[in-house]
């Protein structure tokens, strides 16, 4: 493996340590710190080639497998200094797509990109990261690793096909339905004790899954990349995850539209990575649509690479777990996080805002700021902050929350406007709420071990 695998993203030019970092209380973050973030996110510009894959043998029957044709093209474009490789109006199989430096993968209005669903066909293994562990796993559906200059783009479809019948069912025999034992039960257990190990000794290169194990790939991940655009396609029916950058920078997500209701199909989990903005987007998931992370336990402790600098706008949310959701995958630290002018609403959407971290995961989490933020009917609560998920205090990590500042947020219908759970010996510290109206809320507050809120302009309103 490279000798640069495990090496930390280099600080970002004019980024402050953390200890120096913006606060709700030191001017507006708003006028202060997002401009600055969003001067460094510049989409990639590509040279003005366009290479069709038919021109390389693409089947136009929606039944011959193009993978070929476009990996000739990708490597062609790649080759001749960078372009557009062209996925035209119609239908094309393929196995997994590698995009490579200066590659934008482009799909016409009316194209569709259908993924194979036979595992084998995403062999051999690639050095990947799953709920936040490093390992050998099967490739993902769109893979890059140490590129630069890299896009997926167009109005066409990304359909991973995935269903009951071969990815998902690997988790759940149908929507609702687990097996008494699925079978990636015990893959993933085998993984997580590979994340909780010491970190001293650590050897990701023995953690070899693919075939004979049951560890789904996520749709789209480039890991240690830069400068990447993914903007206005559609993308249905994920193994996994789908669209998960890794220890990468500099990354637009824009104009995506995100529905696929299969098991564990969060909408967008930037990873370990910064400089990010997710803009126009609209996520129906089934669980949380934009997740952010760093890391799981003692693997992402050894990363030590946090989530930094992301910002994300004008998107709709439907159903899911959570909104913009940050964890539980957050051992390597999450900061400087801007929501703002988005509506969510479902009564299958459970939390607007949610945070969830235990003692087991660790973390510090800091500096995040919501406003303008209209919600609809949610199942559980609009803010939702819980230390106790999964795991809750049977580790020796205490997690951190603080600095949050949450404003002119509105909401219709929920059980709670806030909840708030921390820990006695680690209590969720100096939260803002202003601004704000709660309507048809059912239940009072719940907060437990917070420390340092303030209120200021908050109306609720019963139902």
């Amino acid at each position: 493996m490279p000798a640069t695998l495990f090496a930390p993203l280099p600080p970002a030019a004019g980024d402050a340590k953390t200890s120096a970092a913006p606060t709700a209380t030191a001017g507006d973050p708003w006028t202060t710190v997002m401009p600055a973030i969003l001067a460094r996110i510049k989409a990639p510009v590509f040279p003005d080639h366009e290479y069709p894959i038919t021109r390389y043998g693409a089947p136009t029957d929606g039944k011959g497998d193009a993978s070929d044709a476009i990996r000739a093209a990708i490597d062609a474009c790649h080759r001749d200094g960078g372009g557009r490789v062209l996925v035209p109006a119609g239908t094309f199989l393929t196995g997994p797509i590698h995009l490579k430096s200066n590659v934008n993968l482009h799909l016409d209005e009316g194209a569709t990109l259908l993924f194979h669903t036979d595992p084998q066909r995403y062999m051999p293994v690639v050095f990947t990261r799953w709920e936040g562990v490093e390992l050998m796993n099967f490739s993902p559906l769109i893979y890059a690793y140490e590129q630069e200059n890299i896009a997926i783009t167009g109005k066409g479809t990304l359909d991973g096909q995935a269903g009951y019948d071969n990815w998902w069912g690997w988790v759940k025999l149908d929507e609702n339905t687990k097996p008494k034992i699925p079978l990636a039960r015990a893959s993933r257990n085998k993984l997580m004790a590979e994340a909780d190990r010491p970190i001293a000794g650590m050897d990701v290169s023995k953690r070899v899954y693919g075939l004979g194990e049951y560890i789904r790939p996520p749709f789209i991940q480039p890991y240690r990349c830069k400068n990447i655009l993914i903007e206005d396609v559609t993308i249905l029916r994920s193994p996994f995850w789908e669209i998960n950058p890794v220890l990468s920078q500099n990354i637009t997500v824009r104009g995506v539209t995100i529905r696929s209701h299969g098991a564990n199909n969060d909408g967008c989990d930037p990873e370990s990575s910064r400089d990010i903005l997710i803009e126009n987007c609209s996520f129906d998931t089934g669980d949380d649509c934009i997740a952010i992370k760093s890391g799981r336990n003692n693997d992402g402790r050894r990363v030590a690479v946090p989530s930094e600098n992301i910002i994300i706008r004008n998107c709709d949310f439907k159903d899911g777990h959570g909104g913009v959701t940050i964890g539980s995958e957050i051992s390597g630290d999450c900061r400087n996080v801007f929501a703002e002018n988005c509506r969510m609403d479902s009564p299958n959407l459970d939390q607007a805002l949610r945070f969830k971290t235990n003692a087991v995961r660790g973390g510090v989490i800091e500096n995040i700021f919501f406003r303008n933020i209209q919600v609809g009917r949610v199942g559980k609560a609009v803010v939702h902050v819980d230390f106790k998920y999964e795991e809750g205090d049977k580790g020796d990590y205490m997690p951190v929350l603080r600095n949050v500042l949450i404003e002119k947020v509105t909401s219709k219908s929920s059980p709670h406007a806030i909840y708030l759970r921390g820990f006695a010996q680690a209590p969720i510290r100096d939260i803002t709420i202003r601004d704000c109206t709660f309507e048809g809320v059912e239940k009072d507050d719940f907060l437990e071990h917070v420390e340092n809120i303030t209120k200021t302009n908050v109306r609720v309103v019963r139902k």
